[in-house]
């Protein structure tokens, strides 16, 4: 909305390259893996268990026959050692009677849309603070400009004074007053180069540079000062990524109360095993050394003073916070609207009377000029109007870069064209593939 390419580039560098948004990058992965972490416990767990033992019984001078899964003998003779080759599968379940683990799973995938949309409200703030550090170092730019202009007419009025102190006509008084002037400013000058290094230093950060490695040609302070209509405050509640990360803190704080409630329920686990035993190894796999086990456990807890009911209250009460929390995203959000909607209405009007106040500033300046070099007045009277001048130049260039700061906040204020539509839904979340491009 800038219509500045250089801006346009370097906001793109931010979305690729600024770390901040790298380390938010990688939060949602981890958000979206603890989600499928919680969803594993919806599933059984199948494992395999292979085993050989070599043992011995009694002494080997005797016989002894130790008989087998299968019924057979194994050892016997003149040796009580023998071995014994296992296979085994086996399978656990936890069924999710009470929705304990579901609401687990809705809680993490509400989690991992909180940090989706924080993800998003930390690029917008990379991208604000890139495009206020772009306005301000546009702003030193024009302040070097007025500076160096104002240098040029500085030295304009000290030849001046200097023709009429050599002309005898004034003191020396004056010509030191006019070369302080002019040093003064040359100073000022100096001092921008410190500001603009730090401003372009910072842009290079936000865009994954090395400070050294960004180097930005100066350019002009941009005039127009684009507003962004702020819409209806539901279509700002959609748009605010700040508000959506709420929103859904509430979803999983809401989860974490069912997680709480399904405490109060017992847990019942499924579980079987099936193989074969046997010796020799080729035999193993026959009927008649096949073992299996079916089982079903329930356990529940009768007494632990005040744990569950304290846990619910607990996850409640969060929730409650949630909500607060969320409401008060939703008035910060509109306070900040209005604020800088205020803030462009009134500077608009400041920064006409202020262009109003420059024009009449300059042609006081040219008038005591002209009437100094015509000897009616003093050289204070100069020196005066060339002081009146610049402060209202500077204070025009300040207005203009406050508009501008002003708008660029207002874009974050409304969510920088973002919205909830781009924020991944809990189905995209349970299946999403980190690994997958």
């Amino acid at each position: 909305i800038y219509h500045d390419p250089l801006l346009d580039s370097l906001q793109q560098g931010v979305i690729v390259n600024n770390q901040t948004i790298k380390q938010f990058v990688a939060q949602y992965a981890a958000a979206v893996a603890l989600t499928h972490e919680a969803q594993a416990g919806l599933f059984p767990t199948l494992g395999l268990n292979a085993g050989v033992t070599r043992s011995a019984f009694g002494s080997s001078r005797g016989s002894s026959s130790i008989p087998n899964a299968g019924g057979s003998s194994i050892g016997g003779g003149g040796s009580g050692a023998f071995t014994q080759y296992t296979v085994e599968g086996t399978a656990d379940w936890t069924p999710d009677l009470w929705g304990r683990i579901r609401r687990e799973v809705q809680s993490e995938a509400a989690a991992a849309q909180v940090s989706a949309a924080d993800l998003a409200n930390a690029a917008l703030s990379a991208e604000a603070t890139l495009a206020a550090d772009y306005f301000d170092l546009r702003a030193t730019d024009a302040l070097t400009t007025l500076l160096q202009q104002t240098v040029v007419a500085f030295r304009e009025a000290l030849h001046i004074t200097e023709n009429q102190y050599n002309a005898g006509t004034i003191s020396r008084a004056d010509v030191v007053t006019a070369q302080a002037q002019l040093q003064t400013v040359i100073a000022q000058l100096a001092g921008t180069g410190v500001q603009r290094a730090e401003f372009e230093h910072a842009i290079a950060v936000l865009t994954g540079r090395p400070p050294a490695a960004l180097t930005i040609p100066p350019g002009v302070l941009a005039a127009a000062v684009p507003v962004v209509p702020p819409g209806l405050p539901s279509t700002l509640l959609e748009r605010r990524p700040d508000i959506a990360a709420a929103e859904r803190a509430m979803q999983e704080e809401n989860a974490l109360i069912g997680v709480a409630v399904a405490a109060y329920y017992p847990d019942i686990s499924l579980s079987a095993l099936g193989g074969f035993v046997a010796n020799p190894l080729g035999q193993l796999f026959t009927v008649s050394n096949r073992v299996w086990s079916l089982g079903a456990a329930a356990s529940e807890t009768l007494f632990e003073g005040g744990l569950r009911p304290a846990a619910v209250q607990a996850a409640r009460a969060n929730y409650d916070a949630a909500v607060a929390s969320y409401r008060q995203t939703v008035l910060t959000a509109f306070q900040q609207v209005e604020d800088e909607l205020a803030a462009l209405r009134i500077l608009k009007h400041q920064a006409a009377a202020e262009a109003t106040a420059v024009t009449a500033a300059q042609q006081a300046l040219d008038v005591t000029l002209n009437e100094y070099t015509a000897g009616t007045v003093a050289y204070t009277s100069v020196i005066t109007q060339q002081e009146l001048l610049l402060t209202d130049q500077q204070t025009a260039l300040s207005i203009q870069q406050s508009r501008l700061l002003a708008s660029v906040a207002l874009v974050q204020a409304l969510g920088g064209g973002w919205n909830t539509a781009q924020l991944p839904t809990t189905v995209a979340v349970e299946h999403f593939n980190p690994l997958r491009p």
